[in-house]
């Protein structure tokens, strides 16, 4: 997919690696997916007895195999653990104990398979007092301390639109996890267990918040923060035309050219004044308002600021950003988002779209020696 590589490897970097996905919605799906863009083989396994109406997402199953099994039968645990004998890793993203009662946790796992990279994705956490609780992204980022950062002062917490927490505390921190234990394995021979907490993976996101609070002695407010709102040089504003437009003059040198720019030299000394900020802020919009987004966007280009009009997910998508960085690629004659991390000799790809529920489930079974005898009795069963 990569037309910069230095040379094409169809299977990628993770080539010979087999995961067992055993997660499901978001999180772990979008894990795997990460590995299998890489060149892992990664077979996602779901309850074959799944209701119908059911939401199945299958944005995340791309470059993967879907089958269908009933971890609850004894036959249904007996090949998954065939599947398990050759396994590298194994995903899964229950409440906790679930997997204990399934007969899959690590420990059984481990009894077959010894050098298993084994990965639980949980919204707290295997301990603590709050592992078995329900949740979801927006129960995740509150715990965390984000979501009270978010939106308006004086107005509730914004909800974001995209899964924080999900995505980047779990799904990419899970990655991380697991390219970290195999690599350790590739040294020592010995697989591990590990404990993704959705909760903990967004933490981290607090480090610069939490400077700036104990920079200048005060708590952090939502919408008054250093780089959210407080001042004029990272901020939002409206264009004539109903657009907006980002600032993020941050440093000395941008707010002095942007400043000199737009005619408002005396604010340059005044960047963090904390007695006229309000003011620079209305100042910046009512110019900003003057003008259409495609005006402060010739502009402001050629100033060579930080600045970006605010697009919507569509324009993204279809802007060419997404299409030369190779972010947005056609699939089975659909666009679909791109593989973020461009190594040169071993490039990621999506190679193929998201198989229907189940649909390689017999497939899988004829490799594992099952007969055709066999896999009717599994359907007529409900092992499958």
């Amino acid at each position: 997919m990569n037309h910069k590589a230095e040379s094409s490897d169809p299977w990628g970097a993770l080539a010979g690696v087999k995961v067992l996905d055993l997660s499901r919605l978001l999180p772990g799906p979008f894990c795997s997916m990460i590995l299998a863009d890489h060149g892992a083989e990664v077979i996602a396994i779901e309850d074959g007895t799944k209701k119908t109406g059911e939401i199945f997402f299958d944005g995340v199953n791309r470059n993967k195999r879907h089958m269908s099994l009933n971890l609850k039968t004894e036959k249904g645990k007996e090949i998954f653990f065939k599947l398990l004998k050759d396994a590298d890793v194994v995903l899964e993203g229950f409440r906790p104990g679930v997997v204990n009662r399934l007969g899959v946790d690590y420990e059984s796992v481990k009894a077959v398979n010894p050098g298993i990279v084994y990965c639980s994705i949980t919204g707290f956490g295997q301990t603590g007092p709050l592992k078995d609780r329900v949740g979801h992204d927006v129960n995740y980022i509150s715990e965390a301390g984000i979501l009270d950062l978010m939106g308006s002062t004086d107005q509730p917490p914004a909800i974001p639109g995209v899964q924080i927490a999900d995505i980047a505390g779990g799904a990419m921190n899970a990655a991380i996890g697991i390219l970290l234990a195999l690599i350790s394995r590739n040294a020592t021979g010995k697989g591990q267990y590990i404990d993704i907490s959705m909760t903990d993976g967004v933490a981290g996101f607090l480090i610069l918040p939490r400077f700036f609070s104990q920079l200048f002695g005060m708590a952090q407010q939502r919408g008054r923060t250093m780089l959210s709102h407080r001042y004029a040089c990272y901020n939002t504003y409206e264009t004539s035309d109903g657009k907006y437009l980002s600032l993020g003059a941050v440093e000395a040198v941008f707010w002095k050219r942007l400043c000199t720019l737009l005619g408002a030299k005396e604010y340059i000394p005044l960047q963090m004044d904390e007695g006229r900020k309000k003011e620079i802020v209305a100042w910046f919009r009512d110019k900003f308002a003057s003008r259409p987004a495609s005006y402060w966007k010739e502009l402001l280009e050629e100033a060579d600021v930080c600045f970006s009009i605010v697009k919507t997910m569509d324009e993204a998508v279809k802007g060419d950003l997404y299409r030369e960085r190779e972010m947005v690629v056609d699939l089975a004659g659909s666009p679909t988002i791109g593989v973020p991390v461009k190594l040169s000799r071993t490039p990621g790809q999506v190679r193929t779209p998201p198989e229907s529920f189940g649909q390689s489930t017999e497939e899988i079974l004829a490799g594992l020696g099952y007969t055709r005898e066999d896999i009717n009795k599994f359907q007529q069963d409900k092992i499958i």
